[in-house]
């Protein structure tokens, strides 16, 4: 009877949490979605006013239109692109080989190394050091000096040594056994073992160079190399001026063009992320447990 009464207890218990687990996440979710479906709307409404309204009064595409026949924007969009992809590949290069390097116990002062890498993380020689090192190198003024400075994230290098580590010893040790080289181990066992830590690492480096502003406006003077995100910036601030010189159909609002802009800015990766989401999961997952 008591254990009857016990189970009883830890049943309701156990629905409790769950219902107000649900509850919870249902109310984060809802505050995530919200402001993306007024954002939407909004873009997509020629009266849009403050409010929160999620659905568009004036149905109208004309805002995406100023936006996708502005030829201001072609070329910051190719720059986007470019830096998102060679910054991203770079990015990954360093990381897993700086990882991999990291997890090689036999390698004198490893723990020193790892150390000094984890102090960076929380040290950097500040904002005037950095520019005139960029400076100093040559590489003011070109995409270079985006690029570069973003590609060795410490964290990133953290995450992936944590996913390296989970790989069975005893594949790096049949792998020496026959013969192959540090970097084939690398290679043909590591990188094929980690492809989800590297879609994950990947995506975290793309969506901060898509997103990028800061090195662009410190860095680089020359209009014609700004990205995307920088050229949306100069659209949102003069988008009445853009609407009055667009040919339009209709009567573009200043609202409209704005939250067309973050929408046209967050749309590549809405599109990206659902293929790469079992991926991302498993490598945020992977070596959050040590067994």
């Amino acid at each position: 009877m008591q254990d009857k009464l016990s189970f009883k207890k830890e049943f309701r218990n156990r629905t409790i949490f769950r219902i107000a687990n649900y509850i919870f996440l249902g109310l984060v979710m809802i505050s995530m979605v919200i402001p993306i479906l007024k954002i939407v709307s909004d873009s997509l409404d020629s009266s849009a006013t403050y409010g929160m309204s999620i659905i568009p009064k004036h149905l109208t595409f004309s805002a995406y239109k100023v936006i996708f026949t502005s030829e201001s924007l072609y070329r910051p969009f190719l720059v986007s692109i470019y830096t998102t992809v060679v910054g991203t590949a770079i990015g990954l290069a360093l990381t897993t080989l700086g990882a991999y390097v990291l997890i090689q116990d036999k390698m004198p002062g490893r723990k020193f190394f790892v150390w000094m890498v984890f102090f960076t993380m929380i040290f950097n020689g500040g904002l005037v050091p950095t520019y005139l090192v960029i400076k100093n190198i040559g590489l003011l003024n070109t995409l270079w000096s985006v690029i570069l400075p973003l590609s060795l994230n410490v964290f990133n290098m953290i995450l992936m040594k944590s996913f390296f580590q989970q790989i069975p010893e005893s594949l790096f040790e049949s792998a020496e056994i026959d013969g192959c080289s540090p970097m084939a181990i690398f290679i043909k066992i590591v990188l094929p073992l980690s492809k989800p830590a590297i879609a994950s690492i990947g995506l975290f480096f793309a969506v901060e160079y898509w997103n990028h502003f800061f090195n662009f406006i410190m860095y680089i003077t020359d209009s014609t190399k700004f990205n995307f995100q920088i050229k949306l910036r100069e659209l949102v601030l003069d988008s009445t001026g853009l609407a009055a010189a667009t040919s339009t159909s209709q009567t573009v609002s200043t609202s409209a063009i704005q939250n067309a802009s973050i929408v046209v800015a967050m749309l590549p990766f809405l599109i990206i992320y659902p293929f790469c989401q079992k991926y991302f999961v498993t490598g945020i997952t992977m070596g959050a447990v040590k067994e």
